[in-house]
């Protein structure tokens, strides 16, 4: 086998060399009969392949097959300008059999297969192939992002995944290779022209100067010999190009010509049944041959009938055979479900689900420069970096029950958020207030729900001078989803991840854990108690200090709430960090006098300690701080409120019942060097009198 690899490059550097060395008559004959055969073989392949991938080699052998006839001419031109007209027994029979003692009608001939090759099989070809390469690339990132969702959910492995995209990269690959190849066929066409008017008149004018022929002599031998020629090359030609065009013709189908044309064919039988009938009206024409006409239309009246009737008992059959399928089925579902494990199968949630309109799906395909798919890795790359845990992975899907622009976020299942992209577009933000008109539309940005508009990138430069902020679609979904999963990392944050994290730890410091998990503190109250930090936007990188504060306090203090309080003061560095980065810090305090309210209301019940206010002091202190925070909403970016430990958990609790987004810190939690800056003050009319009652 490794002998034959030689063959094809040495037959290819042969087949240039044949316009170059003269060749005897008999070797031209053989490489005609060879350039009919490669050509009948590659015409029968694209009939009977299924798929335009099993024949992917059908763009080089257009080139190499172009080249071969292009020798030929070249060689057979040679013989019969040199020759006085004789260039082998193929030719002659060729010339002979069209012409049949007429040049005109054999160059008719000759011209009309040109012409059908040209301009009809060629120029419908190129086309095809040009606007099917077009369509294959447009359609590479809606099937390339339902590969990717199907590996998330588990319908396909990995292995296969590859296969799937690969076979997406060679379509495309195929077809803009034939949307190129059609080229050769074209150029060879006219080529074989311009070979005809060659072999023609310059065998004429060698004819008449070698002498010893008459005028009618020289013309029927140069005739017979310049058509024959041209037919034993356009012959092969046009079968190659018949052969292009079917196999760019056929990209939605799924079996082989023959089983395609039948099926399809014998699928309307009332077409075939209509169009016998106008035949058999055709009798009614005076003239018109009834023999032919008769016996083609009772065919397929008859063919119509029968596969009317074939199809009418198939449905029947099928409609049978589908009933008893279903009843079976359903008794082998009952009988699978009659074991309640196999209804978990039904029960399963993914963490987070990220669903897009039709109109998204492009965008965030991973064939697009600024990957999608990347840029949610580096997402959980800093989110872990930041927060010290790893979110779970998203699912990604298209979903037709949404506005096409828009997006949904999901948490176990439920939406919890939703924005919309228009794109084409950049999302200006009016951070700074610009009273400057910039043509636009108006929009609210996702994430921080501040007011921006959707711009054309012709308006960039002009939004950039205004002060606008600019954001690229692609980072608008990347903002809003590192938002919610900030808010909802507590909820998505496993009991699996508290494990993973105590393996990490052991790496490195295993004895910290050793006796304390789960002996001073179960699994289950340090996951909650690393729940609760995040829950409130606490990093927990520091899990030695977490652990230690964990120690300390766990033998005196059983409830997990206050108990995270003692963790909390020991991460003052990193909470600090977090919310007073420059060393200063706004906040809005509580007054003592509500204070002093809250802490007479808590009650202890079952080793926890809870908040027991009056309905109406719970609205009017909501209302306070809502006051409060509309008062000074332009100087915060995250809202903080400032109290006493004792009682910091429960106004936190109490409040982001009403108020997202805000934080509610203690002073154990900041450390000595930052300067705290009291902008407003939480208090309550009847706070003394309500102390009182109490």
């Amino acid at each position: 086998m490794r002998r034959l690899t030689a063959l094809i490059p040495i037959f290819i550097v042969c087949m240039v060399l044949l316009i170059i060395i003269p060749l005897p008559v008999v070797i031209l004959d053989t490489m005609f009969i060879l350039n009919i055969t490669l050509s009948i073989v590659i015409f029968l392949t694209t009939m009977y392949i299924k798929e335009t991938l099993q024949f992917s080699i059908l763009p080089t052998l257009l080139l190499l097959t172009t080249v071969f006839r292009i020798a030929l001419n070249v060689s057979s031109t040679r013989l019969i300008l040199s020759n006085s007209g004789s260039a082998g027994k193929v030719i002659k029979i060729f010339g002979d059999f069209v012409l049949s003692g007429n040049i005109v009608i054999g160059f008719v001939v000759f011209l009309i297969v040109v012409a059908v090759q040209f301009i009809v099989i060629v120029k419908g070809s190129e086309r095809v192939a040009e606007v099917a390469a077009r369509f294959t690339l447009d359609a590479m990132p809606g099937k390339q992002m339902a590969i990717d969702a199907d590996l998330s959910a588990g319908i396909i492995s990995e292995q296969e995944a590859v296969l799937r995209r690969s076979k997406i990269q060679r379509e495309a690959d195929f077809f803009g290779a034939m949307d190129g190849a059609s080229k050769f066929v074209k150029g060879d066409a006219i080529l074989s022209i311009i070979v005809v008017l060659v072999n023609f008149f310059g065998g004429l004018i060698v004819g008449m100067v070698e002498g010893g022929s008459s005028f009618k002599d020289v013309l029927s031998k140069y005739s017979i010999a310049t058509v024959g020629d041209g037919l034993v090359s356009q012959l092969p030609s046009l079968m190659i190009s018949i052969a292009t065009g079917i196999i760019v013709t056929r990209a939605a189908s799924k079996e082989d010509l023959h089983s395609d044309l039948f099926a399809q064919f014998t699928s309307q039988p009332y077409a075939l049944i209509i169009t016998g009938g106008v035949l058999m009206g055709f009798l009614l024409i005076p003239g018109f041959p009834k023999i032919a006409t008769f016996l083609l239309g009772g065919l397929l009246v008859f063919l119509g009938i029968r596969l009317l009737q074939a199809q009418k008992e198939y449905q029947n059959v099928a409609l049978r055979q589908k009933k008893a399928e279903a009843a079976q089925q359903s008794v082998k579902e009952s009988d699978y479900y009659k074991k309640p494990e196999s209804l978990y199968d039904l029960l399963f949630v993914d963490p987070m689900e990220l669903e897009f309109g039709y109109s998204l799906i492009e965008m965030v395909s991973d064939t697009k420069e600024g990957n999608f798919l990347d840029r949610i890795v580096m997402l959980r790359k800093q989110f872990a970096l930041d927060n010290g845990v790893v979110f779970p992975s998203i699912r990604l899907k298209d979903s037709n029950l949404i506005n096409p622009n828009q997006y949904v976020i999901k948490v176990r299942g439920e939406e919890v958020a939703r924005g919309e992209i228009l794109v084409g577009y950049i999302l200006a933000l009016n951070i700074e207030n610009s009273t400057d008109d910039l043509d636009g539309i108006d929009a609210i940005e996702p994430a921080y729900g501040i007011p921006s508009k959707w711009i054309l990138k012709s308006e960039k430069e002009k939004a950039e001078a205004l002060g606008y902020t600019l954001i690229e679609p692609t980072s608008v979904i990347i903002a809003h989803l590192s938002e919610v999963i900030k808010h909802y990392i507590h909820e998505l944050f496993s009991r699996k991840d508290v494990e993973m994290l105590l393996e990490n730890l052991k790496k490195t410091n295993g004895g910290i854990v050793e006796g304390i998990i789960p002996e001073i503190v179960s699994l289950v109250d340090f996951h909650k108690i690393l729940s609760n930090l995040l829950r409130e936007f606490i990093p927990i990188k520091d899990l030695e200090t977490i652990i230690n504060a964990i120690a300390e306090n766990a033998v005196a203090v059983k409830d997990i709430d206050l108990l995270t309080e003692y963790v909390r003061q020991s991460l003052k560095r990193t909470i600090t960090r977090a919310f007073a980065s420059s060393g200063n810090l706004m906040v809005i305090v509580i007054s003592p006098k509500v204070e002093k309210l809250i802490t007479a209301n808590l009650r202890k019940a079952d080793k926890k300690t809870y908040l027991s206010l009056e309905p109406e002091i719970i609205t009017e202190f909501v209302n306070s701080v809502k006051e409060q925070l509309e008062k000074h909403k332009d100087v915060f970016v995250t809202p903080i409120i400032l109290t006493s430990s004792m009682i910091r958990v429960h106004i936190s609790r109490l409040l982001e019942t009403f108020i997202s987004n805000i934080v509610v810190l203690s002073f154990n939690e900041i450390e000595n060097s930052v300067q705290v800056l009291a902008i407003g003050n939480v208090d309550l009319k009847e706070a003394e009198q309500n102390i009182g009652g109490t």
